[in-house]
């Protein structure tokens, strides 16, 4: 029997599990970079990201593949399942994580990789100048 999985990797049914990829980073740049893309297209690139319990890092959920050819420096990106729940809410794909923004209030149900490349590329660049300044 074949399971019906939304086009973006994402379960359409509770009890079904689809694979999706997750890019992990450190706190600071991925909070500069969910600022970067809530600004470009009216928040509408912004898919569900994760937080680890301490804050120390962000995940943000991206098409399954992603992780074969994922090459940004300072950030991993692994291959992970998610949980959708009848309410329209998904459990995190990952134990000991929370939502920082959660599927029901990201805007799609993954983030574009190269739309988050783009942002974390620009989140590193403006700590970078702002730790120079101090």
């Amino acid at each position: 029997m074949q399971r019906e999985v939304a086009e973006e990797g994402l379960p359409l049914a509770e009890d079904e599990y689809a694979p999706c990829d997750l890019v992990t980073v450190p706190a600071r740049q991925g909070l500069e970079a969910v600022d970067i893309l809530r600004l470009r297209d009216g928040g509408a690139v912004v898919g569900p990201v994760l937080h680890d319990g301490d804050c120390h890092t962000l995940g943000f959920l991206v098409p399954p593949g992603t992780a074969a050819g994922w090459d940004v420096p300072g950030s991993a990106c692994t291959q992970t399942y998610g949980r959708a729940s009848r309410a329209g809410r998904a459990e995190p794909p990952v134990s000991g994580t929370g939502w920082l923004v959660a599927p029901d209030a990201a805007f799609s149900a993954a983030t574009d990789p190269v739309v988050l490349r783009a942002a974390l590329g620009e989140a590193a660049r403006t700590i970078e100048a702002v730790d120079r300044c101090r």
